[in-house]
């Protein structure tokens, strides 16, 4: 956990824990609105996640933070047990995006937050509207305009009513965005007053929520990009072709997907889906024949209801098993590489920090009979989180670095024998020149702890064998080297000494995994020996922070260790 803490930069660790505690919010809110059938369920949730940033921006005042922290958030959902999970992931995000955009422009006041949370209340209205189109095609738009025209006449209204419903909507939803900065900004001031408002006991909330990993799943690019295809070639194929082509085609194509992905059913085995089935085809039907005047054509109203239903079922769980292969590990890896490199880190450390957070929320009954108090405490134990995961002790990382043949092995062999001398607790190796016949033959590993040397690269070996540069590895040296500085064995020693790391760590071979796993899992403080052109690439690719570069020609072996003590 520390050690990701330290991987992070203030601003990146601070979304992880807000995103993380929004989290918990959706788990344990969402879960028991959800159940009981709440109404607004949606746009409580998106208060609450808008209460939380808002508030949190009264002591965190990094720019960035809200959108970062609504990704962390929308991630996150990747654990929830439903089948559909793009819906509220896009949701989320965007609604932290569009408040972030806003305070950028209008600043992080009244107007700011009250213009970026009625734009992140609209989109609630805007998504649904948009997954009907897509989920039913513009079909659905003629159906509810038809009805809509339909109530005016049977009512005698003179105005449209189409847009009625809508903007009725719109402002229910804004008046939540409102209510909501009213909150945040009541429990930001009391933030900065540092007024506790709430008992500090509560009964811990039983969330149901396990964090337990996910069972193995053959992710497969290639499957990602066939489902895709599927997904856009069944939509043509609807819109486009009779229904004896494209109903046996749906009910083929989401069978496949059934048998590989046994989440993508569960979203059409809910009674919901087919009472919206039964209600739209009849609603088609009725628009039809008995609206448009096409007296007698109740076929022609039954199959475009199924053409639509057919589209929402193909959409529906297309987007679910495009969900579960874009959790591809390859793709996260991907991200690592890019402008998004402390993403993954992230959001492995919201995970880790999930536990705790449903650990302190209190009980539903004190949620809701003190909401204020109850978001007020959770934005303190957020502010609390990330000042301990800050003050962690941090683990020291010497680079001892020169160009080839500068005396740099001399150097290390002179520091190991007087550190050995002070009873400084080492382990690790370094590479030893081999001379045969008075001619440079290779390198020996020498295992610094006891002395041991033991073949390690040769000029003259099995063309099989792997190559660093001319040199061929004896294979056997490679396991016995990483089973010297494993994790057990390391984990009480005062400094690790690692030689030659270069050009084949970066091709994440060699002593890659090793170092990665001591930078990652321990404290130990570490040396390594890293020839002067590979050092800053060796410190990007391992994402080494603040270490403490050294040359033997500009330092003398009592100052080294003096620095390092």
């Amino acid at each position: 956990m520390s050690t990701k803490a330290k991987q992070l930069s203030d601003l990146w660790l601070k979304a992880s824990i807000l995103g993380a505690t929004w989290a918990a919010s959706e788990i344990i809110l969402g879960s028991f609105l959800h159940n009981l059938r709440i109404p607004f369920n949606g746009n409580i949730l998106t208060a609450i996640g808008l209460i939380l940033m808002i508030s949190a921006s009264y002591i965190w005042k990094d720019k960035g933070l809200f959108w970062r922290a609504g990704l962390i958030c929308a991630l996150m959902k990747t654990m929830s047990p439903s089948a559909v999970i793009f819906g509220p992931m896009i949701a989320i995000f965007m609604e932290a995006l569009l408040l972030e955009v806003s305070v950028r422009l209008l600043g992080k006041n009244l107007i700011g937050f009250l213009v970026g949370s009625a734009l992140a209340m609209s989109w609630i209205l805007v998504q649904k509207i948009v997954n009907f189109i897509l989920f039913y095609g513009n079909n659905i738009v003629e159906v509810y305009t038809q009805l809509m025209k339909f109530a005016e006449r049977q009512l005698k209204i003179q105005f449209d009513l189409v847009w009625l419903p809508i903007m009725i909507l719109l402002v229910l939803y804004i008046l939540f965005g409102l209510i909501a900065v009213v909150i945040g900004m009541k429990i930001g001031n009391r933030l900065l007053q540092n007024t506790d408002v709430l008992d500090k006991h509560f009964t811990p909330a039983s969330s149901g929520y396990q964090t337990q990993g996910k069972q193995a799943f053959p992710y497969s690019l290639v499957w990602l990009w066939v489902n895709f295809l599927g997904l856009v070639g069944m939509l043509f194929l609807i819109n486009m072709t009779q229904l004896y082509i494209w109903i046996p085609s749906t009910l083929v194509v989401i069978l496949i997907w059934t048998l590989r992905y046994k989440r993508g059913l569960k979203q059409l085995s809910k009674p919901k889906f087919w009472i919206f089935f039964l209600i739209i085809t009849m609603l088609t039907a009725f628009v039809i024949t008995g609206i448009q005047g096409e007296k007698g054509d109740w076929i022609k109203g039954l199959l475009i209801g199924l053409q639509m239903n057919f589209r929402a079922a193909i959409v529906i769980v297309g987007f679910s098993v495009l969900g579960q292969e874009l959790y591809n590990p390859k793709i996260r890896n991907f991200f690592a590489k890019t402008a998004f490199k402390q993403l993954p880190i992230a959001l492995e450390l919201a995970f880790e920090s999930l536990p705790t957070i449903l650990h302190n929320l209190p009980d539903l009954k004190s949620i809701f009979k003190k909401p204020i108090a109850v978001i007020h405490t959770l934005i303190k134990q957020s502010e609390q989180r990330f000042i301990e995961l800050k003050n962690e002790p941090k683990r020291s990382v010497y680079i001892l670095s020169d160009d080839l043949d500068t005396g740099k092995t001399t150097f290390l062999q002179g520091l190991i024998v007087k550190l050995k001398s002070e009873n400084i607790a080492l382990e690790g190796f370094y590479a030893a020149k081999l001379f045969t016949n008075d001619t440079f033959s290779g390198y020996d590993l020498v295992h610094i702890s006891d002395g041991e040397t033991i073949p390690f690269l040769r000029l003259n070996l099995d063309q099989n064998q792997e190559s660093i540069g001319r040199f061929k590895v004896v294979d056997s040296t490679l396991e016995i080297g990483k089973e010297w500085v494993n994790i057990d064995r390391i984990k009480d020693k005062q400094l690790v000494i690692l030689d030659e790391i270069g050009r084949w760590e970066m091709e994440d071979k060699g002593w890659a995994k090793v170092l990665r796993d001591i930078l990652n899992s321990t404290q130990v403080p570490i040396l390594l020996v890293i020839r002067e052109r590979f050092v800053q690439d060796i410190i990007a690719y391992f994402q080494i922070e603040n270490p403490t570069i050294f040359s033997p020609n500009h330092i003398d072996i009592e100052e080294f260790i003096s620095i390092i003590k």
